[in-house]
C-alpha cells in the first residue's frame, strides 16, 4: 500500500512538472487600432523568453507600427519610433544585440503568426533576429495552382519543398509561405485578427510607413 501511495505521489510530480514546461504564455497587445491577443511559442525559447522580458520591462509601450504592407504584414518594435517626427523613415532601432534564429519546420508564417524582423542574409548570414522588431503575417491566400508554381521555384532557389501541410494552410488559411525557415516564428494570434487586417489597410507613404501613427499602447504578459 505504502509504495502504491509512493508510485502515484512521483506520478503526480511528473504530471505537474510536465504541465508546467508546456505553460503557454498569452501576450495582450493594446494598439490605437484595437486589442490582439497571442500566444507565445514554447518551441521557441530564446524569442518567447526575449519578448517577455521586452514586454515586461514596457519596451513596447508607445512605440508605432512604423512599416506596413498591404497582403503582407504589419511591423514594430523599433525603439525610435516612440517619439518619431511624421515621415521620418524608421525601421534601424533596438537593443545591441541579436536572438539565434530558432527555425521550427512545424511552424508556418500562415496569416496571424508572430514573428521576429532580422537584417539581410549579406550582414546577416546566420538570419538571426532582431531582438526587438517584429512582424504580424496576413500574407494571401494562395490557388493550389499558384502555390504549386511558387513551391518549385523555390525548390529551383534552393530553399527547399514545401508539404502537404504547407499547402493545406496557404490555400486555406493563408500567409507568407516565402518566409518559411528565413525568419522565426514565435507565436500566433488568438484573438483580434479583424484589428491586423484594419492595420494593414491603413495608407502608407513611400517608405511603408502610415501616414497616420499607428500605436502599440501596452503589452502585457499573462502567464
Amino acid at each position: 500500500m505504502k509504495r502504491t501511495i509512493k508510485m502515484l505521489l512521483i506520478a503526480v510530480t511528473m504530471l505537474t512538472a510536465a504541465c508546467t514546461e508546456q505553460k503557454t504564455t498569452k501576450v495582450v497587445m493594446e494598439t490605437t487600432a484595437g486589442t490582439m491577443e497571442f500566444v507565445l511559442y514554447n518551441e521557441t525559447p530564446k524569442h518567447r523568453d526575449n519578448f517577455i522580458k521586452l514586454a515586461q520591462e514596457q519596451y513596447f509601450d508607445s512605440l508605432l507600427f512604423h512599416r506596413v504592407i498591404k497582403d503582407f504584414m504589419i511591423q514594430g518594435g523599433d525603439p525610435d519610433s516612440k517619439y518619431a517626427e511624421a515621415g521620418v523613415r524608421l525601421g534601424e532601432g533596438g537593443p545591441d544585440y541579436r536572438i539565434d534564429a530558432e527555425f521550427i519546420p512545424t511552424l508556418h508564417h500562415r496569416r496571424g503568426t508572430l514573428a521576429a524582423a532580422r537584417e539581410g542574409d549579406r550582414v546577416n548570414p546566420t538570419k538571426s533576429s532582431s531582438a526587438s522588431q517584429f512582424y504580424i503575417v496576413w500574407g494571401k491566400v494562395y490557388s493550389p495552382e499558384e502555390f504549386d508554381s511558387m513551391s518549385q521555384r523555390m525548390k529551383e532557389l534552393g530553399m527547399g519543398e514545401m508539404t502537404a501541410e504547407q499547402k493545406e494552410i496557404y490555400t486555406t488559411v493563408g500567409g507568407t509561405p516565402f518566409l518559411d525557415g528565413q525568419y522565426t516564428v514565435f507565436g500566433e494570434i488568438t484573438s483580434g485578427l479583424e484589428v491586423v487586417d484594419k492595420i494593414q489597410n491603413v495608407g502608407t507613404d513611400n517608405f511603408d510607413r502610415p501616414l497616420q501613427d499607428v500605436r502599440i499602447l501596452s503589452v502585457k504578459v499573462i502567464e
